[in-house]
């Protein structure tokens, strides 16, 4: 692939995607169409995505096949896309130029100021809040976000503000093919080393990441997270851009004050304004702080910004709630790392109260629960039921000797390994009314949800 900073708008020609179906090459794709690209795409389901992006003027087809690409000048493909793809291989005989997703939306943000949110965590709440923000500030941002935003209706579109907000994914270092003026960082940790390896490397790639701000950027980092204080203290060694903290820690340059639900504020030097947060838990407060810093760099009055911030009602599969019966809540989470798994959860005990919270968690990857299976059980050990599915594989093969048995050996009273076809009767069978049950995990644990809630009412 070649870098990013090569390619513009104007050089792509007529594009296709390989994988247009999917979250994050949909945004891309609807982006381009608004911008007065020709696009077309295929995927192998017809997702309901493709009919509006057909609708727009996109030309779509179901099903892989080598005349999909008509006259295409350049080919985007799907991170998921296999080599041997008919549509691909013949792209790659033509010698079409082939871009992965993060280097088409670079292409597209031109001259826009890009803000960008990177980091472990929290990235697409953190950037639909920015969105969500700003538009609520009278701003006209573009935006392409990793989920479906209730509050937008779409996950990406054009804007007429010459703003352009991106979440950048670490997970395979694509997100070193942008270019921001302000880079938010809300956390870093060891994660993804099916890719990186190592965790050295994951901490190198970030400090990559902020070496392409510029002199005026800036670079919004979390100081209540280790290792995003850490990128931030070298990013201020090397001097390339300015840095900004944001947090409840005393290096903090602006002040999140978190006292629980219906009492979150933030101080700057302009003073202390009180945010109406829609979504719970301290991880979502400092999301809100990073959104607040956002802008205020980009010039947003602070009143206005706090009253902005209450527009945001959650992204999709973040604390998503999939409905209530017989006095039970039900919700859902993509949390897939230790660290998520406890910020969902202590979100779900704020919300439960003096009630009970009851967990369904399906590990994702074999590589991160061998990585993570004792740091996996000691979070979910903050429910007081804690059910573990088989692990979902998503791309990997089996690895020996790693199943989700790793993590129940660390489980608590309340936790055990689980079939997925009793699952829903357990969770039910243990929820009382009041109680909080939370679905958790990057798979196809989300279907659970709602034959949780049937089951309730049934």
């Amino acid at each position: 692939m070649s870098p990013a900073n090569i390619h513009s708008q104007e050089s792509l020609g007529r594009v296709h995607f390989i994988g247009i179906g999917g979250v994050g090459m949909s945004a891309v794709a609807r982006i381009m169409v608004s911008r007065g690209l020709v696009v077309s795409g295929s995927d192998a389901k017809d997702l309901p995505v493709m009919a509006d992006l057909a609708a727009a003027g996109a030309r779509v087809a179901v099903g892989y096949d080598a005349a999909n690409l008509g006259d295409a000048q350049t080919v985007v493909a799907g991170s998921a896309i296999r080599a041997d793809n008919p549509e691909l291989v013949a792209a790659r005989e033509a010698g079409l130029p082939v871009l992965h997703r993060s280097e088409a939306l670079a292409a597209t943000m031109g001259e826009d100021i890009v803000v960008t949110v990177a980091g472990t965590h929290g990235k697409s709440t953190t950037t639909s809040m920015v969105t969500v923000l700003l538009q609520g500030a009278g701003l006209d941002p573009s935006f392409a976000i990793g989920a479906n935003v209730p509050a937008l209706g779409v996950n990406a579109a054009h804007g007429a503000s010459g703003i352009f907000v991106a979440e950048a994914d670490e997970s395979d270092g694509s997100f070193l093919n942008y270019r921001p003026r302000i880079a938010v960082v809300t956390n870093v940790e060891p994660d993804h080393l099916d890719h990186y390896g190592t965790a050295e490397a994951v901490y190198a790639s970030f400090d990559q990441f902020t070496e392409l701000l510029p002199a005026d950027g800036v670079l919004v980092a979390c100081a209540d997270d280790a290792g995003a204080l850490a990128l931030a203290r070298r990013t201020l060694e090397r001097g390339n851009t300015r840095v900004l903290l944001y947090g409840t820690s005393d290096e903090a340059d602006l002040v999140l004050h978190d006292g629980g639900p219906g009492d979150v504020s933030v101080s700057t030097t302009a003073g202390r304004f009180g945010l109406q947060l829609q979504v719970p838990g301290r991880h979502n407060a400092l999301n809100a702080a990073a959104a607040f810093a956002v802008a205020l760099e980009l010039g947003v009055e602070p009143g206005a910004a706090a009253a902005a911030l209450g527009n945001f009602s959650g992204a999709s599969r973040r604390f998503e709630l999939k409905g209530e019966a017989g006095g039970v809540r039900v919700f859902d989470d993509y949390a897939h790392h230790p660290t998520e798994v406890r910020a969902a959860l202590a979100a779900a005990r704020s919300v439960a109260g003096d009630h009970r919270v009851h967990v369904l968690f399906q590990p994702h990857l074999f590589s991160r629960t061998r990585e993570f299976a004792r740091e996996f059980a000691e979070a979910l050990n903050l429910a007081d039921t804690a059910l573990v599915l088989d692990i979902y594989p998503a791309r990997e093969d089996p690895i020996p000797g790693v199943t989700s048995q790793l993590i129940a050996d660390h489980l608590g009273a309340g936790g055990r390994l689980v079939d997925g076809n009793a699952a829903v009767a357990e969770i039910v069978g243990a929820a009382d009314a009041g109680d909080i049950v939370l679905t958790a995990g990057a798979g196809d644990v989300t279907a659970y949800g709602p034959k949780i809630v049937q089951a309730l009412r049934g």
